[in-house]
């Protein structure tokens, strides 16, 4: 990364230090590692960003040992004031990190329409994940599955009505907070009408507004009204929000409905920037800014050391220059990190005591996924 001045004075006059920006910079960051362990290229680079978070995918979980000492080596490279983020996609069925016990679908869950075996599904995994060192899950899935052609929500979502998906989503978003498991209400405002995948390109959503009211939005609505600790943006253009930018980027579609309209004054998160929806259509500087204005605090970089570090440092030092371009930038930054920290406060800081490792792929929570496929039927299993 390029050397920068250790003070910056922006447009109006405001200066802050390197050191502040650098700080304020990597807590806006969750990354990426490459593979099981780290090496000493991603521990430097984890100590001099100091990162808010980590995604951890496939690639990087071998086993309940493996995770929790990679979990544990990750929380060591980080201040003990700002213990670390540490994220996977555990939603059941074909989005399954942690391969321990193999949990069905969303879309089981749904079919069964059983809250209360949604919330023990939602407390057993959330057992399995703190045990491992986890702490904030990226699920549930709110979307709902109004389009057959969707090539990648689908049984992902727990189906096509929006009170089901909303009550559903409460069941795992309470059963995971009970755990001391951040869940994450994803992909803000709706990604279940898409006909395209957003890992490959664009969608577009022709809806209007009222329509999104009455299909997309509930779910989300109801989230955070019982306050859900995070929210997941998604990479799609719905032109009656916004003809030009998509839901990241989109103040139209985040500050005013999301933290206008829906009253959500907790963090948002970004989908995965290396998302082709957005990686190559805008300049790096400019997605982080329209993102920062429009109420993104927290960017994902999920494959930040792949092939090297180049966009996980390319949004690290674009975080960094960000707070000089504008008083308004430097003031919103600073938003975001109050937010994480309100977020720190109410689930890291005490935490429950996390279940024994021994719960992992446990017989009882193996005969509990069976048993909610017995009941939802065998779409999305592991």
């Amino acid at each position: 990364m390029p050397a920068r001045p250790e003070t910056s004075r922006s447009a109006t006059g405001h200066t802050t230090t390197l050191a502040e920006r650098k700080r304020r910079a990597g807590q806006r960051l969750i990354m990426g590692l490459r593979g099981p362990s780290l090496d000493q290229e991603q521990r430097r680079f984890i100590t001099e960003v100091q990162p808010g978070g980590f995604i951890l995918f496939a690639r990087n979980i071998e086993g309940a040992e493996q995770v929790a000492e990679l979990n544990r080596e990750l929380v060591d490279l980080c201040p003990a004031d700002r213990p670390p983020l540490l994220s996977l996609d555990q939603e059941g069925g074909r989005v399954l990190r942690l391969k321990a016990t193999p949990w069905p679908s969303m879309r089981v869950l749904g079919n069964a329409d059983n809250l209360g075996l949604t919330g023990q599904v939602a407390r057993a995994m959330s057992d399995e994940l703190r045990a491992t060192g986890f702490n904030l899950n990226f699920a549930p899935v709110c979307d709902v599955d109004s389009n057959p052609k969707n090539p990648v929500i689908g049984d992902r979502s727990f189906g096509p009505s929006p009170a089901a998906v909303a009550r559903h989503a409460l069941a795992f978003m309470e059963g995971a907070h009970s755990r001391g498991v951040i869940a994450c209400a994803k992909h803000f405002p709706g990604h279940g009408d898409t006909s395209v995948d957003s890992h490959y390109a664009l969608p577009v959503v022709d809806k209007e507004l009222g329509e999104l009211r009455e299909v997309e939005l509930p779910p989300f609505a109801a989230m955070v009204k019982a306050g859900v600790g995070m929210v997941m943006t998604s990479h799609v253009l719905f032109p009656d929000l916004d003809r030009d930018l998509p839901c990241t980027l989109s103040e139209k579609v985040l500050k005013r409905l999301l933290r206008g309209e829906l009253g959500y004054g907790g963090v948002v998160i970004s989908d995965d920037l290396e998302m082709k929806a957005v990686r190559g259509r805008w300049p790096v500087p400019d997605v982080l800014e329209l993102a920062t204005r429009a109420g993104v605090d927290l960017f994902c970089v999920g494959r930040s050391f792949e092939p090297e570090l180049t966009l996980s440092a390319e949004v690290f030092d674009g975080l960094v220059r960000l707070s000089e371009l504008h008083r308004s930038l430097e003031l919103l930054t600073e938003d975001s990190v109050k937010r994480l920290w309100a977020l720190r406060v109410r689930f890291l800081l005490r935490p429950p005591a996390p279940a024994d490792r021994s719960v992992v792929g446990c017989a009882a929570f193996r005969a509990l996924a069976e048993a909610a496929r017995q009941l939802g039927g065998a779409s999305g299993i592991a």
